[in-house]
């Protein structure tokens, strides 16, 4: 039997110890109820972790599941699906408010479309504004309003949590206890159990393929999936927050589902800011736990890393689709001249990536 090679690989960054996660403070605990509680849904069908579970890297477990053939999030009515692939929910803290950075190029907030931009006097937390959009979604956890929400969270068993938290008044004014059930869960999302930082990458050994497939990721990669030290951050994040047009195709099976609420063209970034520059971006996700995370892209199009890795390689030069937004179109992917075998080392690569 062949044995296989283990490459010690020094991070730039230093090596992340890989222990057990620190335990979670009273706020990260709140957090966690919240972000579990199905009762946050109009028919207590669905919490957050329904989409974001941990097993599927964050993302959406049904997904990952059958990536050909499912590729966005069932609502809580059991009828409605959604427009757009669910993101992984883990190390999204990191992302800052949307803002444009010293290239001109729009970066951070949340959403595929950076609509949770952080722009909001109340919260200024792009991640607590994304917290608010799933409840209120009648897509997804369809619930009618904002009391209705705050009466949920203070007859559950964890409300003695948030009166600790948030005082004696936490749920007098709705609005407000609605934007601290916000605040709660984007800290939970941001604790260690959501960003663990301990995949084998962190922890530093890489077989040979893997080894390989590194190399070519920072030769071929990282202009976007930075792998640049952040300050105050344990390893990289294999993502600069920006906003890309690659070239997405129309996924013709999400479109064809009477179910999902998918239109085309989506125009991403340039929807939400009305900015046509802007037209067919979507936020450049992290990689980190990518493995678990099928099907990729905005729209789900993409049931495989293989797959998504040779679009990037080949978009120009093959017989890919049609973009369902032609312009704007980045020029960093497309022709890479990347053979079978490092695409595969590649891929092997990107699956040392989960905690």
């Amino acid at each position: 039997m062949k044995k296989t090679l283990l490459i010690p690989v020094l991070l730039s960054v230093g090596l992340c110890a890989g222990s057990a996660a620190a335990q979670l403070t009273d706020m990260e605990k709140l957090g966690r109820h919240l972000y579990q509680d199905k009762n946050l849904s109009f028919n207590s069908s669905q919490s957050c972790a329904t989409c974001h579970h941990r097993s599927a890297g964050f993302a959406d477990p049904t997904n990952r599941r059958d990536p050909y053939h499912v590729m966005v999030s069932l609502g809580d009515d059991g009828i409605s699906k959604g427009g757009r692939n669910a993101p992984t929910a883990a190390y999204c803290n990191f992302s800052p408010i949307l803002h444009r950075n010293e290239d001109g190029e729009w970066t951070g907030g949340m959403f595929w479309d950076g609509r949770a931009s952080g722009w909001s006097d109340n919260l200024a937390d792009p991640l607590a504004e994304q917290a608010q959009g799933p409840p209120l979604n009648p897509v997804e956890m369809n619930m009618p309003d904002v009391e209705t929400i705050v009466l949920r969270v203070e007859a559950a068993n964890y409300a003695p949590l948030f009166i600790k938290q948030f005082g004696a008044d936490a749920f007098a004014d709705p609005d407000l206890a609605f934007d601290n059930i916000a605040r709660a869960v984007a800290v939970y999302e941001g604790s260690s159990e959501l960003s663990a930082f301990t995949s084998r990458f962190d922890n530093g050994m890489l077989t040979e393929q893997e080894a390989s497939g590194l190399a070519l990721f920072r030769a071929n990669c990282t202009g976007c999936h930075s792998m640049e030290p952040v300050e105050g951050v344990v390893g990289p994040l294999f993502t600069n927050f920006t906003y890309v047009n690659i070239g997405v195709p129309v996924n013709e099976a999400l479109l064809e589902d009477s179910g999902s609420v998918y239109e085309v063209p989506d125009l991403g970034l340039g929807g939400f800011l009305g900015d046509s520059a802007e037209n067919g971006k979507f936020k450049v996700p992290t990689l980190r736990n990518v493995a678990r995370t099928a099907p990729y892209s905005h729209n789900g199009y993409f049931p495989t890393l293989t797959s998504i890795v040779s679009f990037h390689n080949s978009r120009d030069v093959a017989d890919w689709p049609e973009p369902e937004v032609a312009e704007n179109l980045s020029t960093a992917v497309g022709n890479l001249g990347l053979s079978d075998q490092d695409i595969s080392d590649i891929v092997a690569f990107l699956k040392t990536l989960s905690d």
